[in-house]
């Protein structure tokens, strides 16, 4: 029994202990899944309160995006409105038009009628009259007995004496007098030209730096990690700087000022419109770029038809479009070349030249510098190609290629090109370059050459593009000075900073002279060096 009741309690002991156990178990499982009731709610909230911050954020870019498509629609709804009054115009105008030259149709043909009846008249009067001519010749050969072609060569003879003789005496007059009074003709020429070209116009500078409006713009700008601002330099081909004094102030930095004038357009459409972001970047840049190419080539279409030069390649027209952001030494080449197409137009005027033809040669002189950035030469060799490769004129070529001095003019067109072309460089106020900097440059050029050894004379000219060496042929053979040359060249290029190319050239002249007289000390030989 002792055993039983042992077994009993045992048994017992063991269902409460495992009750106790599974109670506590359901107890910790019921105390997990509220906590885990608890997480989920409150990731739940968190979720819900994230949620609601991306539609937030999500609505004000709809929102905005939104805007500037009704922006669009109302603009392109007005622009179509005004489109379609100005056809109605137009359909008005052409109706006019055609009612207009209905009736000058018929003005015409009455006209056309009553001088075909003036003309048959005339006619009949210019029969008769040639029948009372025939009669009166007929009638002075009878009278005079002399033949008319021997009457008529007789004639002739006697008038062509007479003519020859006045024009030799006023060919000779003339001359005498143009000789006397050149220079004073030839100033009254030039004073005449620039009173007659072209008004003063303001000088146009050329944008390099970009003043942002605040430092919030300035930091949406960069972008995070520098993305937008290192976006923008690699799609423009430019380098963006801010100023270390002036932190709100950006430099646009390259030597292309296409892709500067790119750039700085796209920095202010994208601080206007506010929305930085790399797909905007990206369509600002394009559509920039295509802007600026269109008006290249509407400032190239604007200036030749004011000009009145004629017909041009759309194309040459799209570069001298370039020209508008170049400057040589300080001015704006676009407007020098008008101001020097005008001067030679005025001048080519006043001599009785082609007008049109002139002021073609004038404006193109200096079209090479519209991409001498982009490929190696001269201004005046790239402009030779350039117009050659167009098919301009053989005086526009020439003009470009001795405007310089280069080569040597081979029409009056092209020495009033380079005489314009002064003119323009030379005014007061043309160029930013003072005269210090300008004969500092010149006498650096002829120090150089005047450093070495045989060397007696030299002169920097053609505005310090040429440097000419006079040497000692005695001390200098021809190989020497050959070397003499190529040294001053390589001194010139290491120590100087220059435009474009300098032509270094080396003058050696022996003249050997002999006198030959009653005295016998005046019997030698001389050496002359030049």
């Amino acid at each position: 029994m002792i055993e039983l009741a042992a077994l009993v309690f045992l048994i017992a002991g063991a269902l409460l202990g495992f009750w106790v156990s599974d109670m506590r178990i359901k107890g910790q499982v019921d105390a997990a899944k509220s906590k885990a009731a608890q997480h989920l709610q409150k990731t739940a909230d968190e979720t819900a309160v994230k949620a609601k911050q991306i539609i937030a954020d999500d609505k004000e870019d709809i929102m905005q995006y939104q805007k500037i498509a009704d922006d669009e629609i109302e603009s392109q709804k007005e622009e179509n409105i005004t489109r379609e009054n100005r056809l109605n115009q137009h359909e008005k105008y052409l109706e006019q038009m055609k009612n207009r030259l209905t009736k000058y149709t018929n003005d015409l043909n009455e006209r056309s009628d009553e001088q075909a009846k003036v003309q048959d008249d005339i006619d009949d009067v210019m029969h008769q009259a040639e029948d009372i001519w025939q009669q009166r010749e007929l009638t002075l050969q009878s009278i005079s007995h002399i033949d008319k072609n021997y009457a008529r060569h007789a004639v002739l003879n006697h008038t062509e004496n007479a003519l020859r003789r006045e024009k030799d005496i006023e060919v000779k007059y003339n001359l005498s007098e143009s000789k006397v009074a050149a220079n004073k003709i030839a100033n009254d020429l030039v004073i005449e030209a620039i009173q007659r070209g072209p008004r003063d116009e303001p000088r146009s500078h050329i944008e390099r730096n970009i003043a942002l409006p605040s430092s919030d713009i300035k930091s949406k700008l960069i972008g995070k990690d520098e993305q937008h601002v290192r976006l923008l330099q690699t799609l423009t081909g430019t380098d963006l700087i801010f100023d270390e004094d002036y932190p709100l102030l950006l430099h646009i930095v390259t030597h292309d000022p296409i892709r500067r004038e790119i750039a700085r357009t796209t920095i202010e459409s994208l601080i206007i419109s506010r929305h930085f972001t790399n797909s905007n970047i990206e369509y600002l840049v394009n559509t920039t770029t295509q802007k600026v190419n269109a008006a290249l080539r509407e400032t190239g279409e604007t200036v030749v038809h004011s000009l009145h030069v004629g017909r041009v390649h759309p194309d040459l027209m799209k570069i001298l479009g370039k020209l508008k952001f170049r400057t040589s030494y300080g001015q704006n080449v676009l407007y020098h070349s008008i101001e020097t197409a005008q001067l030679t137009g005025a001048l080519a005027a006043e001599l009785g030249l082609n007008t049109q033809l002139a002021k073609r040669a004038g404006l193109f002189h200096d079209i090479g510098k519209a991409i001498d950035h982009e490929v190696g030469g001269t201004h005046v060799e790239l402009g030779v190609k350039l117009t050659e490769a167009f098919g301009e004129n053989e005086v526009v070529v020439n003009s470009i290629a001795s405007h310089h001095g280069d080569v040597e003019p081979t029409d009056p067109i092209a020495i009033l090109v380079a005489t314009a072309d002064a003119i323009s460089g030379a005014r007061p106020g043309a160029r930013s370059e003072s005269i210090e900097e300008y004969v500092s440059r010149l006498r650096n050029l002829e120090n150089i050459a005047n450093q070495h050894k045989g060397v007696r004379d030299s002169y920097a000219i053609q505005a310090g593009r040429e440097i000419r060496i006079i040497v000692n042929p005695e001390m200098l053979n021809d190989d020497n000075s050959k070397l003499l040359t190529k040294h001053v060249k390589d001194q010139i290029q290491d120590e100087l900073t220059y435009p474009g190319k300098i032509k270094v050239t080396t003058i050696r002249e022996l003249k050997a002279v002999q006198y030959v007289g009653k005295n016998k000390k005046r019997n030698h030989n001389t050496v002359k060096e030049a």
